[in-house]
């Protein structure tokens, strides 16, 4: 994905329909709940209080065989994680799972393995994301 695509986030029934604009003119829809679709918005803003504000106060995210508590620690995680790596997240499926919203994307960047289709596993809390589990 390129650099400088575009995002564009509209309400529909109580959801969000992320689309994702590609310099090739496609357009992908997938309809997000607005706090996953809040998620990746964050994920492209250099700024992790960002990504910290769509989480609740006692969220965890489980990524890369670690576990981060608290608005701080995904702060932190985000923070980190951008210092060493860009990476830009597609989603490109989604569906329910045990409880949880999962969400396929396409994930391309400097980093090791790039690029690669990694799953994010959601719980929600209200209008907030309390779990987030990323893996393969």
């Amino acid at each position: 994905m390129e650099a400088t695509a575009a995002e564009d986030l509209n309400r529909s029934a109580g959801a969000n329909i992320y689309r994702l604009h590609h310099m090739r003119r496609t357009t992908m829809s997938l309809e997000l709940p607005t706090p996953i679709a809040r998620y990746f918005t964050a994920d492209l803003d250099p700024n992790p209080q960002a990504m910290a504000d769509c989480f609740s106060d006692n969220a965890t995210v489980r990524d890369e065989n670690h576990v981060h508590t608290g608005r701080d620690e995904i702060r932190q995680w985000k923070a980190d994680y951008s210092k060493k790596f860009t990476a830009t997240s597609t989603p490109i499926a989604t569906e329910r799972e045990r409880g949880r919203i999962v969400v396929t994307c396409h994930v391309e960047g400097d980093f090791p393995g790039s690029p690669i289709d990694l799953r994010y596993f959601f719980r929600l809390e209200g209008d907030k994301i309390g779990e987030l589990e990323i893996t393969l």
